[in-house]
C-alpha cells in the first residue's frame, strides 16, 4: 500500500471534502481517503499497481480543484 498527501486548493466547506473523497474513491485500488479543508489536503492510501498519482490528481482536477503537488 502506498500513501500520499495531495495538496489541494479550493476546498472551502464540508461539501468540498466529500466531493474530493468521492471522486478519489471511484478509482480502483483506493483503500482510504480523507480530505481536510483546514489542511488544504487529502491523505490517500492506495495500491500503486492499480492507480497512479497522476490518476489521483486528475480525479481531483476534473471536479474543479487545483492539486499543487
Amino acid at each position: 500500500m502506498t500513501e500520499t498527501i495531495l495538496k489541494i486548493d479550493g476546498m472551502s466547506c464540508g461539501h468540498c471534502e466529500i466531493a474530493i473523497q468521492d471522486a478519489i474513491r471511484r478509482l480502483p485500488g483506493i483503500k482510504k481517503v480523507q480530505a481536510k479543508r483546514r489542511k488544504a489536503a487529502a491523505k490517500v492510501q492506495y495500491d500503486a499497481a492499480l492507480v497512479s498519482l497522476a490518476q489521483l490528481t486528475n480525479a481531483v482536477t476534473e471536479i474543479g480543484y487545483i492539486v499543487k503537488n
